[in-house]
């Protein structure tokens, strides 16, 4: 069995040890390495002059992983810091932020996922607005700067421990409080102080499975995002010769100017494929039974259709767009030609594995492959 040292000093950052089991996966009669756990990752370090890549909970013994093996006998463990304590000021600020959520709005916390960069809740309810988001952070907010005692006690398991989430388990509870905002049963590191959780920054919300996961960073984290997005902010202002605060105002602007081009584009676009359809009829020479034939390769767009639409406006017309990049193709036929369109696509691409249909006078379908495109081509053209 291993003694979890982090039970009772998470600050503990070198310790001594024996080593139960020796190599790459290494057992101890005690540890402060915190094996992943309750939504928060491992710790890593180094131990016994080999360094520490995962630790993993073994239910009563703990393992490290280690880059090397090491024998057995007395070793030396060390921590590393940075990361033990980003990850205290993560887990903490989860506990006060899903206890001012559960004060505020009786939203309850389902589960807590802490990542490299940023950590996430998903709470019980469908949606949370901006003003609900504000208030929520202004709170934590509030209970960092009053530098409030964050305790760990261990208790007999009891309904009456007055608990924000009902514990599964029974025996003796590791409890952390935050006296007068939170009781928890957790087995995680944490700060003594909500005054170390630092800043609390909520970050965006997703919909999952009907309720909200709510997306946050805590102390370090928070400044350098906090930071990071000033940065952005300043390098838009400086690429629109704004002040920062005056972005937004000229983003939107842009937005709705940009907006209106793309129609206006999209609609002259139109009017050009149209345009060169029409020429492409006229210049187009009949068969002896008078049917006119035109084949382009390229992108099966907008353009393309308005294109194959005005070539067959003309009597007696087909169409065919062929795109090597995306195996496909569009045929349009004029409704005196004598094809139908729709019928004609469909046997094609479908003999070849591929999947297409439309009407008689348009109709598109796709193949797997070049080779199954050249003969769909061939099948079209010959008719």
């Amino acid at each position: 069995m291993t003694e979890r040292l982090y039970y009772h000093d998470p600050y503990l950052q070198e310790f001594e040890a024996t080593v139960l089991q020796g190599g790459e996966r290494v057992c101890l009669d005690r540890t402060a390495f915190y094996p992943t756990s309750g939504g928060q990752p491992f710790d890593v370090g180094s131990l016994g002059g080999a360094t520490v890549l995962e630790v993993i909970d073994e239910e009563d013994r703990v393992v490290h992983v280690l880059d090397h093996a090491i024998g057995a006998g007395r070793v030396e463990g060390r921590v590393d810091w940075r990361r033990r304590f980003d990850h205290m000021q993560q887990h903490t600020g989860q506990h006060l932020l899903s206890a001012v959520l559960e004060d505020l709005y009786k939203i309850p916390t389902l589960s807590f996922h802490m990542g490299a960069e940023s950590s996430d809740i998903e709470i019980g309810t469908a949606s949370l607005n901006a003003e609900q988001l504000h208030r929520v952070e202004n709170r934590c907010a509030e209970i960092v700067m009053q530098g409030i005692p964050v305790t760990i006690s261990f208790e007999e398991f009891s309904k009456d421990l007055e608990l924000r989430k009902a514990s599964t388990r029974e025996g003796t509870l590791r409890i952390i409080s935050i006296e007068g905002v939170d009781r928890s049963a957790c087995g995680g590191t944490h700060v003594r102080s909500t005054a170390e959780i630092g800043p609390v920054l909520l970050r965006k919300l997703d919909k999952v499975r009907g309720n909200v996961r709510l997306e946050f960073v805590c102390g370090g984290r928070a400044r350098k995002a906090a930071r990071a997005d000033f940065e952005k902010l300043n390098e838009i202002g400086r690429l629109l010769s704004l002040a920062p605060e005056n972005t937004v105002a000229a983003v939107g602007s842009l937005t709705e100017k940009l907006k209106t081009s793309e129609k206006t584009i999209a609609r002259l676009t139109k009017g050009l494929a149209i345009l060169e359809g029409t020429e492409l009829y006229s210049a187009a020479t009949p068969d002896s039974s008078g049917l006119r034939v035109a084949t382009q390769h390229g992108a099966i767009d907008d353009a393309m259709r308005a294109r194959a639409q005005a070539f067959v406006a003309g009597p007696k017309a087909l169409f065919l767009a062929v795109s090597e990049k995306d195996a496909s193709v569009l045929f349009a036929a004029s409704k005196d030609s004598g094809t139908d369109a729709g019928k004609l696509v469909k046997d094609a691409v479908t003999s070849v594995g591929g999947r297409g249909g439309g009407n008689a006078t348009m109709a598109q379908g796709s193949v797997p492959n070049k080779e199954a495109l050249e003969g769909v081509v061939k099948a079209i053209l010959l008719r």
